[in-house]
């Protein structure tokens, strides 16, 4: 068994890891468990895209861990054969955290919902995210909540109907890269469920990402949304509806012309630096070029969907940065306060039979 070193790596994410001893295929990450998810769910288009990623990543299956809340996405580890937990509800990113500080050997993944992440698990997602905790999370987004039958979530649209908005919520929507880059992720991301090779290319950037990584996945719910996301789907207003950000590219989106570049384009306002979509843009120049070291300006694409019913939908990598991670200098102090294996257990004992604990009889 080798382990791969960070320096050569193709994944510096996953620097400690142990290889696979032979190739993998898609058919060695599926379990033996029966997929029951309602028929036509996006979750069918993501699980088969995880699996034929997985074998890319050349890991042992004994040392990647899916960890999952509570929700319809939550059935992700059962139809992997790898390690995994179906947690509690929202706490998923706490315990993948005790996993990354404690198993740097492990791969560490996080799958959980609108509902689940952002709603009772808010508070542990944006602590995972400012840790910057080597975990790699991807977020399920169909706006509802599915498991539960039907409810909003904290992704719905203001106005939408629903079992417990039976006038229409009245809530203003949450949106999950906005709140990712507000925790200062190192890597934030969106992509489509539908949209194998843009799925696939987002995953392979954010394993290869050391430190937290969100993906948010936009997804169907067939039953309880369906049509959510229709216009990013649709051959008839996909290339107006989705904005793909490409590192140190013009932002152009839009049924090409003549000269090959979209019709459509972002540029920022002279005077308020607030960014605006236009039509015809002459030259380069005058359009917003890409920088995921951007912040401010990746805040700002991200909330461009959010600015009416008719506005596009960026995807892509929002926010690609590199600090240290909180797993890794955990265990850097503990390395530099002389701690090794049995130092660590011998202190634990200490501490639970020390003289401040008593005995119940």
């Amino acid at each position: 068994m080798t382990t791969h070193a960070q320096q050569d790596l193709p994944f510096p994410g996953l620097a400690g890891v142990p290889e696979a001893d032979a190739p993998q295929t898609r058919k060695d990450f599926a379990s033996d468990q029966e997929v029951r998810w309602c028929p036509g769910c996006g979750d069918y288009a993501v699980l088969a895209a995880v699996q034929g990623f997985l074998p890319q990543l050349g890991l042992r299956k004994e040392n990647i861990v899916f960890v999952s809340g509570i929700g319809c996405s939550s059935r992700f580890p059962y139809y992997l054969d790898t390690y995994g937990m179906h947690s509690i509800h929202g706490r998923a990113p706490a315990i993948a955290t005790g996993l990354a500080v404690t198993r740097p050997d492990l791969s560490v993944w996080v799958v959980t919902g609108d509902g689940d992440a952002l709603s009772i698990g808010g508070n542990h997602l944006v602590h995972a995210l400012r840790r910057n905790v080597n975990v790699t999370i991807l977020l399920f987004n169909n706006r509802v909540y599915g498991l539960t039958k039907g409810q909003y979530s904290p992704t719905s649209e203001l106005g939408k109907v629903t079992k417990s908005t039976p006038f229409g919520s009245v809530d203003a929507p949450l949106d999950p890269v906005r709140l990712a880059l507000g925790a200062e992720a190192t890597f934030v991301a969106r992509t489509i469920d539908s949209d194998r090779q843009h799925l696939t290319e987002v995953l392979t950037a954010a394993a290869a990402h050391r430190g937290a990584a969100l993906v948010e996945i936009l997804q169907n719910c067939p039953v309880f949304n369906d049509g959510a996301f229709d216009a990013l789907k649709s051959k008839d207003s996909a290339a107006d509806s989705i904005v793909r950000l490409v590192e140190g590219a013009p932002v152009r989106f839009g049924a090409p012309g003549e000269d090959g570049l979209g019709a459509r384009a972002v540029v920022r306002e002279p005077a308020s630096g607030m960014l605006r979509v236009v039509d015809q843009v002459a030259a380069d120049d005058e359009v917003v070029v890409h920088d995921p070291q951007d912040v401010a300006t990746a805040f700002a694409l991200a909330g461009m969907s959010a600015s009416g019913a008719a506005a596009p939908t960026p995807v892509g990598i929002f926010r690609q940065v590199q600090r240290p991670t909180y797993d890794d200098l955990v265990r850097e102090q503990s390395r530099q306060a002389g701690w090794g294996e049995t130092d660590r257990e011998a202190g634990l004992e200490d501490l639970l039979h020390g003289g401040d604990t008593w005995s119940v009889a």
